[in-house]
């Protein structure tokens, strides 16, 4: 899967949603999308109910984005938040993600207590700490071809500038794409692209300080990468609660039906055929259970 992500980003900008569980994966690959992202955010909020403020531990990561890893055909990159510690333990991620199925992880230059990328009062480990971060993980890697991110957060700390140098010590440490998070203009990504020359990542999410340009706009822009992190989940969440609020008023979910995935159209989605004696398909062992 790591090189044939290196693949897809050599031919242009390539769309990657985000998916907070196995099943909406399954989905965007349904849907003929080429590569899935794993955010920390989605994560947090979808599988545990907190903010993302990296309260979960690198095994619950693995555990979960190693789901998600084996339910696609196509590559996974997954949000390592800081790396979950210093260099040692940054070798101890990347091999972690490498057995899960990972195909890339990034890594951003925040303190532990991290916040999310678009907010304020986020606080930056020095660059000389994230380079080292960067050639452990390089180091860390069996697959040359797993992609290492690293993302910086110093354009809503600092500035655009401290940004771009940031960037290109990253570049130097060894990191195959550079993530610059949270660029507040069309032309702060097109001077980014002119001036790191690596492959960069965009990161498209909504409310938050970057504009919301298209996978096309940003090809022009140079960049390769582009990822919907909290898309999918924001949407379920708002068709979730309209459901819960229809059932509370009305007592039924009849008027929602028309709105759901049918019980056959989940099937075909998990490749599940109840009548089969084995799954996944082309497994010897037989179901137990009703």
């Amino acid at each position: 899967m790591p090189a044939l992500l290196r693949q897809l980003i050599r031919r242009g900008c390539l769309p990657i949603p985000g998916a907070f569980n196995a099943a909406t994966a399954q989905l965007i690959e349904r849907c003929g999308f080429r590569a899935v992202y794993v955010s920390g955010a989605g994560l947090a909020n979808g599988a545990a109910g907190v903010p993302d403020i990296g309260l979960l531990s690198r095994q619950e990561v693995t555990q979960l984005a190693g789901y998600i890893a084996r339910a696609v055909k196509v590559p996974v990159i997954v949000d390592a938040d800081t790396g979950f510690g210093g260099p040692a333990e940054v070798r101890k991620t990347v091999r972690a993600f490498e057995n899960a199925g990972i195909a890339g992880l990034h890594i951003e230059d925040q303190i532990a207590d991290k916040r999310c990328g678009h907010l304020s009062g986020k606080t930056l480990i020095g660059t000389a700490a994230m380079t080292a971060k960067l050639r452990a993980a390089v180091a860390a890697r069996r697959d040359p071809d797993f992609l290492i991110i690293a993302r910086t957060d110093a354009r809503s700390v600092d500035d655009f500038e401290v940004a771009l140098a940031r960037a290109d010590a990253y570049a130097k440490a060894g990191a195959d794409v550079i993530f610059p998070e949270a660029l507040q203009s069309a032309d702060e990504f097109r001077e980014f692209a002119k001036r790191i020359r690596l492959p960069l990542l965009a990161n498209m999410t909504e409310f938050g300080r970057s504009p919301l340009l298209s996978v096309p706009e940003l090809a022009a822009l140079g960049y390769r990468m582009a990822i919907f992190p909290q898309t999918a989940f924001r949407i379920a969440m708002k068709a979730e609660q309209k459901y819960l609020e229809a059932l509370s008023k009305h007592g039924t979910q009849r008027a929602m039906i028309k709105k759901m995935l049918t019980r056959q159209e989940l099937y075909d989605l998990l490749d599940y055929d109840p009548a089969a004696d084995s799954w996944p398909p082309g497994a010897t062992q037989k179901r137990s259970g009703s």
